[in-house]
């Protein structure tokens, strides 16, 4: 068992880490530039872009996550890295479809649907063109 500071040291710098992300995504929201024409993809290839975008960078965190705990915390077998790998890799295998299903059922709700009937982005304030890459990139996925 570690010593209490240690681990009191070890939950800190998670949340340090965590806290400066955030803070870091805040500064840089207001900054964001608009996306170049033709780089926003709409339909089925930007849906299942930006899944598989979540899917993976996801799995990347939790396997840093993983490696971390595993080297920094806990002194556990050697399988328990492969174990943790594999065990991951099925989890995201397993809800990447269903995930995949639920985002584009929330798409497909959403009002004015996928893409309005003037053509602009969903979002856009009308009369903002036709353009596939007008008006700023709405986020995809589950959440609204």
């Amino acid at each position: 068992m570690l010593p209490v500071p240690v681990i009191v040291a070890v939950m800190l710098v998670g949340y340090l880490l965590v806290m400066g992300c955030l803070g870091l995504g805040l500064r840089l929201l207001p900054r964001a530039r608009p996306v170049p024409r033709g780089v926003w993809r709409r339909g089925w290839p930007g849906l299942v872009r930006q899944v598989a975008g979540t899917a993976v960078g996801g799995y990347l965190v939790l396997m840093a996550v993983v490696v971390g705990y595993y080297y920094g915390v806990a002194r556990v077998s050697g399988g328990f890295l492969m174990s943790a790998c594999t065990g991951s890799a099925l989890l995201v295998g397993l809800t990447l479809p269903l995930y995949l299903v639920v985002s584009w059922l929330v798409e497909r709700r959403r009002p004015g649907g996928p893409a309005s009937p003037s053509g602009s982005p969903p979002g856009s304030p009308p009369g903002h063109g036709s353009a596939a890459g007008a008006g700023p990139p709405r986020a995809r996925g589950p959440c609204p």
